[in-house]
């Protein structure tokens, strides 16, 4: 399973790759503001840092950039999209998962601009996803766990249809919004592609109480053991 970072800081970008070898970029209107830049220098950027540390391609390192969220229509959803991807090769749009938004990236698609399907909340959203041939769908987890929903279920759905009828692994199933390590390890089992997240939940996965208490045990005999 492939991890993307989510997030619009160069240096969270940087120490994550260099680090843990993280796959992939997310980014999103509230990434961008929290980066404390404006939009096209953020994503510029990114599109500077990813050529710099050879990875230029979207098949090597994908950078997700949404669009306006304000834009409604199709037509005007191509054309903001089309000028975002003129910036990096590396840029796969995201679009929302609207009725004309799946139209936009149907149209996008077709002439070669790869799309992140997002805001997904249900298995029938993903399918058009599938359907569209887009790179990539959005499937959101903490959003919907946060309103008592489990979505172990939820995912496994998704990569089920997906296996059913050829989608799997042309449009690649990443699960957004996570929270939590259990989330990540819940979208595993079910077979999804990719996990974003920030990374502070990344940090948080590599923790674990017994952990401490072995290294805590561990450091005490090897503090009364001579040495020789």
């Amino acid at each position: 399973m492939k991890y993307f970072l989510d997030s619009a800081k160069l240096d969270e970008i940087d120490y994550a790759y260099h680090a843990f070898g993280i796959d992939g970029v997310t980014t999103n209107p509230r990434h961008i503001m929290l980066s404390g830049k404006p939009f096209l220098t953020a994503i510029h950027l990114i599109a500077d840092w990813v050529e710099k540390e050879g990875l230029t391609g979207w098949e090597k390192f994908p950078v997700s950039v949404e669009i306006d969220p304000h834009i409604e229509q199709a037509d005007p959803m191509v054309e903001a999209a089309r000028k975002i991807a003129a910036i990096s090769p590396n840029f796969a749009i995201k679009i929302p998962a609207t009725e004309q938004g799946v139209i936009a990236a149907r149209r996008l698609e077709a002439e070669g601009i790869r799309t992140n399907l997002t805001l997904v909340f249900s298995p029938a959203q993903a399918i058009w996803a599938g359907k569209t041939g887009s790179l990539f769908v959005s499937p959101f987890i903490g959003w919907k766990e946060a309103n008592g929903e489990d979505c172990r279920q939820y995912i496994k759905d998704i990569v089920d249809i997906y296996k059913n009828y050829g989608f799997y692994g042309k449009t690649q199933i990443i699960c957004a919004a996570i929270r939590t390590p259990k989330q990540i390890v819940d979208c595993a089992v079910a077979g999804a592609d990719i996990v974003t997240t920030g990374l502070a939940v990344y940090q948080d996965s590599f923790k674990h109480a017994y952990t401490d208490q072995g290294i805590k045990t561990f450091c005490d005999a090897w503090d009364h053991t001579a040495l020789e």
